[in-house]
């Protein structure tokens, strides 16, 4: 299954918020889809769930116009959009029959989530009895209860603590695996970097980069070397100018030329006590902020 964006372009009013937007998103895969507040995430997904249509473009699936009759989209908004004092039970069913569940089927669905995430003890509770997180959980089961093949998943990790975030990480984990489209927006980009093999970066209602993430970071020079050392001031020493610590501990190396990888990366595990050394690559993060910041804004 092939979600494709294909020159999307949407205004409110005289705004132009989208502007030929384009990307692909395939089924057994993350897909990242970034850009600082206000580039045009929030409506690309509220353009994909329905909301509202675009002004000019498609969105496809495998080619054809998406039929939401059969395709079914699960969302984990940002903003939070639940009843605090309704019980958990009936407003999570009432959310499933929403999305076309029988009453039985959903009940069976939501017992499986309830205990998949560890909430079945919070089944009667209200809402607003729960903690933050457990209430980010609680809107998750609203998403993936239906068992939809698209899963759109907005900041899922605000609020979680760490061993809920590895539940999550499994969850998600296993909703790429049966094979669906999972779709991350986040500013936590070590999330992104760990989920997505995809990416699209949104800037001002265009794409500024999208594409294959590892082939996005090889094809930024790769004339830099990061090594992690106990005797750092050695290595300092030797390269100069060339040699600049951060502030993590590591030690990136300025290299003449890329040819020079191999002769100087042997020539530091021969000569010192290296406990890393690897070619360096942006993250993530530096990526983002090269095509979103003032100056790309600006450009």
């Amino acid at each position: 299954m092939v979600l494709e964006f294909k020159n999307i372009e949407k205004s409110f009013g005289e705004k132009k918020v989208l502007t030929g937007v384009s990307f692909k998103a395939e089924g057994g895969k993350a897909f990242g889809l970034l850009g600082r507040n206000g580039a045009g995430k929030t409506t690309s997904i509220r353009i994909l769930m329905n909301v509202f249509p675009a002004n000019n473009g498609e969105v496809l699936i495998d080619g054809q116009p998406i039929d939401y009759d059969k395709i079914g989209i699960g969302y984990l908004p940002e903003e939070r959009g639940l009843y605090p004092k309704k019980k958990i039970i009936e407003q999570l069913k009432y959310f499933a029959e929403l999305k076309g569940m029988g009453s039985k089927d959903a009940v069976k669905s939501i017992d499986y989530w309830l205990e998949r995430l560890e909430m079945t003890e919070y089944r009667n509770k209200r809402l607003d009895t729960l903690s933050k997180g457990n209430q980010q959980k609680i809107q998750l089961i609203t998403a993936l209860a239906h068992d939809p093949d698209i899963v759109i998943l907005d900041e899922p990790f605000s609020g979680l603590d760490p061993v809920n975030a590895m539940l999550l990480k499994d969850v998600v984990k296993e909703q790429i695996s049966k094979g669906k489209i999972v779709l991350f927006s986040s500013h936590q980009m070590s999330y992104i970097e760990e989920f997505c093999d995809s990416i699209a970066i949104l800037n001002n209602g265009t794409v500024a980069l999208q594409g294959d993430l590892r082939d996005i970071k090889r094809d930024y020079p790769r004339d830099r070397l990061i090594v992690r050392t106990e005797n750092p001031d050695a290595v300092l020493a030797e390269f100069g100018s060339a040699c600049t610590a951060t502030d993590n501990g590591a030690l990136i190396i300025q290299l003449a030329s890329a040819d020079e990888k191999k002769s100087v990366m042997t020539h530091i595990i021969e000569n010192y006590d290296i406990d890393e050394v690897k070619v360096f690559e942006p993250s993530l993060n530096d990526i983002f902020v090269q095509y979103t910041g003032d100056a790309a804004k600006e450009g």
